[in-house]
C-alpha cells in the first residue's frame, strides 16, 4: 500500500502515507510544508489539504468489503479552521463494527452513501481543516427490483 505516495497526485502534493494497520481499517497520513505545495501567503495550499484526505475512507471500505462491492468517491466538503503550518497530520479510521454495520446494511438495502470527518492536525495538536468525505457503497449483483416489490408489498422471490 505504502507504494501508493509513488502515484503523482500524492507525490506531487507532499503527501506521505506514513501507516496502514494490519486489518486496514486505520491510515495516517502526513504533510510537509513545502515550496511547491504552498499557497501565495505561505501556509498550505487549500487543494494540497483536501488531496490529503481524498481515497482513504474509499481505500478502508474497499479493502475490508471485499470484490462484492463498488466502493467510490462521491463528495466532499472542506471547513479551514486556521493555517496550515509546518508537518500536518490526519488519522482515517472505519472501526471493524462500523464496516460489518455498513456491510450488513448494504446487504439489505443494496446502495447507500456514508459521510466520514476528518481532521488534519498541525504540530501542536489543533484543527487546521475539516473535511466530509461521502463514499457511495453499492453491492454489486443487488436485486433492486426484488427490492422495489418488497417496498410496495408484492410477492418477492428468493433464492434458497
Amino acid at each position: 500500500m505504502k507504494l501508493i505516495n509513488w502515484w503523482p497526485p500524492i507525490l506531487g502534493t507532499g503527501i506521505n502515507l506514513k501507516k496502514v494497520s494490519k486489518d486496514m481499517t486505520t491510515f495516517v497520513v502526513i504533510m510537509k510544508l513545502r515550496w511547491y505545495n504552498r499557497n501565495l501567503v505561505g501556509i498550505h495550499y487549500g487543494g494540497s489539504l483536501y488531496s490529503m484526505c481524498d481515497p482513504w475512507y474509499m481505500f478502508i471500505l474497499m479493502a475490508n468489503l471485499g470484490k462484492e462491492y463498488v466502493v467510490l468517491d462521491k463528495a466532499a466538503a472542506i471547513r479551514y479552521k486556521k493555517q496550515g503550518r509546518g508537518t500536518l497530520k490526519c488519522v482515517f479510521n472505519i472501526s471493524k463494527n462500523r464496516i460489518a454495520e455498513i456491510r450488513e446494511e448494504i446487504e439489505g438495502i443494496g446502495k447507500k452513501d456514508y459521510t466520514f470527518t476528518c481532521e488534519v492536525m498541525d504540530e501542536e495538536g489543533e484543527v487546521v481543516t475539516e473535511v466530509d468525505k461521502v463514499v457511495y457503497v453499492r453491492k454489486k449483483g443487488f436485486d433492486f427490483d426484488a427490492l422495489e416489490k418488497e417496498k410496495e408489498g408484492g410477492e418477492v422471490k428468493t433464492s434458497e
